[in-house]
């Protein structure tokens, strides 16, 4: 027989242990809260050290282009003044047009130097430079991006002749040699809207690059996409919502759309730096921005033809692009990682 000690010993005990377990469980409840695929691939991505440092320093490269314009009123100098021909800055150059000081010139009143031959401050040159090269390659990788998703969706949900032929159209684009395309074409477009007497205005050979980039940078981006629309396109959910009446837009914009994301993404972040290259190749070899237009492929282009003499002048574009484009390239993968765990490093 259970003494009145016991069982009231008993029974706090029970109640405790009840308590216990209501803790626990509206803990666990809190822990298994669901959440939707974006807030996963965030958390997945925050624990990537790689892919936040990336994201850090492409963000920082993005900041200083948009704020070019401040960080030169500020600084005192511009991209465009030939410093030598102000008093103050007479002896800039030696007499065969390099940097008087030592390490291409650099000093307090020109922190990356001076150009050869001109004068013109490095610093600034640079800024510019990669604004010129970001915000080009940014326009061109969203134009490309988009066309190659809609050309894509419509040949891969289709199919039939539609296909075949969006398929066929690829295939000719593709044909073309890309770097001798721009090469040869660059001339023709801007000769079209100007005549060769004339000087051909920057905002003309923006666009230009553009129209000539985006006629032949679409193609992988439609490819990819046809073939994860026609992989989706017979899956159950589509067929359901085929069934329930959707119409056509509406399956494709809730259905095929939202599953085709991750591919997209990680593809738009690849494209981005490939076109930053391919626009700093264009003004390297003469066919893309001219003077006075700072661009990182320019700089690359006057830094070729004196390195012997001031080897100096490539280092500071050379480092800003490799860095930046490493970057965006570990961010990619970072974001790739984030989307679908199962192919992480």
């Amino acid at each position: 027989m259970t003494s009145p000690i016991e069982t009231e010993g008993t029974d706090a005990s029970v109640t405790l242990d009840k308590d216990t377990a209501t803790e626990t469980d509206t803990a666990d409840s809190k822990s298994l809260t669901g959440r939707s695929p974006g807030q996963l691939m965030w958390a997945r991505f925050k624990r990537d050290r790689t892919g936040v440092i990336s994201a850090w320093v492409v963000l920082f490269f993005f900041a200083i282009a948009a704020l070019a314009p401040v960080i030169s009123a500020l600084y005192g100098k511009d991209p465009y003044t030939l410093y030598p021909t102000k008093p103050e800055y007479a002896n800039l150059l030696d007499d065969f047009s390099m940097p008087s000081g030592g390490f291409g010139g650099i000093s307090g009143d020109f922190w990356f130097g001076v150009e050869p031959n001109l004068g013109r401050d490095v610093f600034t040159m640079l800024l510019y430079g990669m604004r010129t090269s970001l915000y080009m390659a940014l326009v061109l990788t969203l134009l490309s991006v988009a066309t190659g998703v809609i050309i894509g969706m419509v040949g891969g949900y289709f199919g039939g002749k539609v296909d075949y032929w969006l398929g066929r159209t690829t295939d000719f684009f593709l044909a073309f040699p890309s770097q001798l395309f721009f090469i040869a074409f660059m001339p023709v477009v801007t000769a079209l809207f100007v005549s060769p007497a004339d000087e051909t205005p920057t905002y003309l050979r923006a666009v230009a690059i553009l129209l000539v980039m985006w006629f032949l940078g679409w193609m992988g981006m439609a490819r990819l996409v046809r073939s994860s629309v026609l992989s989706l396109r017979e899956r159950e959910f589509v067929e359901a919502a085929k069934v329930s009446g959707a119409s056509r837009w509406r399956i494709v914009r809730k259905e095929i759309l939202p599953n085709i994301v991750t591919p997209i993404l990680v593809q738009g972040t690849y494209t981005l730096p490939s076109s930053i290259l391919s626009i700093a190749f264009l003004s390297y070899v003469g066919v893309g921005f001219v003077e006075p237009t700072p661009d990182w492929g320019r700089m690359f282009a006057i830094g070729s033809g004196i390195y012997e003499q001031d080897p100096a002048f490539m280092i500071f574009p050379g480092v800003a692009m490799v860095v930046f484009v490493l970057a965006f390239n570990l961010l990619g993968d970072s974001v790739r990682d984030a989307f679908d765990p199962k192919t992480g490093r």
